[in-house]
């Protein structure tokens, strides 16, 4: 793995700037998988920055900064996944193949935009309810590396549905690798924020949903998954600093 996997892995999942690296191989992006962790680590900082800096105004201020934060680093990269899949859902009735086809229409329908629009009101309401701290600012930074290392293990572990981003992410992606990113950021955990080890159990929950509802995932359904860790573990974290 080397400095341009880093920054194609940094180039897919947030627009911060950095040199414009090219995908050029077919399994250029499996490659820089190694390294969707420490972009998510820097996006959550990079969130935390900007929820504290809002926070010095008011809690409300904080929160709205920190997503407005959070929707730019990320481009609304995976809010258009978590839309895609809630429109598939809703109109497949309970059929992958039709998930599969209702996939691939470009539109966003009504279930997409309420999807999209629960998911930043949920976030929106957490961020504001948590203060601006050394804590919060850990607890962020590991909710966004945690959510990325998840995306890794359900590449490995669920089958895709379909050629494209899901088969191509997981060619190069090892369960060693995945292992020892879990271990990495178990140890962060029990160290820094005990309350993100819930995303162990929670990654555990989304696979077994994907499985059991599909029979295996799409890149969509990545982008989703990582979403849905996001609110669980701003959830586990928002519990835990106002106990």
């Amino acid at each position: 793995m080397t400095l341009r996997h880093f920054l194609i892995a940094l180039q897919f999942l947030t627009r911060l700037p950095s040199p414009r690296v090219a995908a050029g191989e077919p399994d250029d992006l499996s490659r820089a998988g190694v390294f969707f962790p420490v972009v998510g680590l820097l996006i959550g900082l990079a969130v935390a920055a900007a929820h504290a800096g809002g926070g010095q105004v008011t809690a409300a201020i904080g929160g709205l900064v920190g997503l407005i934060a959070w929707v730019g680093i990320t481009g609304g990269l995976h809010l258009d996944g978590l839309g895609d899949v809630t429109d598939a859902l809703g109109a497949s009735h309970k059929k992958p193949e039709r998930f599969v086809e209702v996939l691939g229409d470009p539109h966003a329908g009504n279930f997409a935009v309420i999807a999209i629009a629960l998911q930043l009101a949920t976030k929106l309401v957490l961020l504001a309810s948590l203060p601006t701290s050394w804590t919060t600012a850990v607890g962020l930074a590991l909710v966004s590396a945690w959510a990325r290392w998840a995306a890794l293990g359900w590449a490995v572990l669920l089958p895709p549905l379909k050629p494209g981003l899901a088969l191509s992410f997981s060619s190069r992606l090892s369960s060693g690798m995945v292992a020892c990113w879990g271990v990495v950021l178990l140890a962060l955990s029990v160290w820094l924020s005990p309350i993100s080890v819930a995303a162990l159990p929670a990654a555990l929950l989304v696979g077994l949903f994907w499985y059991r509802k599909l029979g295996g995932i799409t890149g969509d359904c990545l982008g989703a998954g990582i979403e849905i860790m996001e609110s669980i573990l701003l959830l586990a974290l928002v519990v835990s600093i106002a106990r």
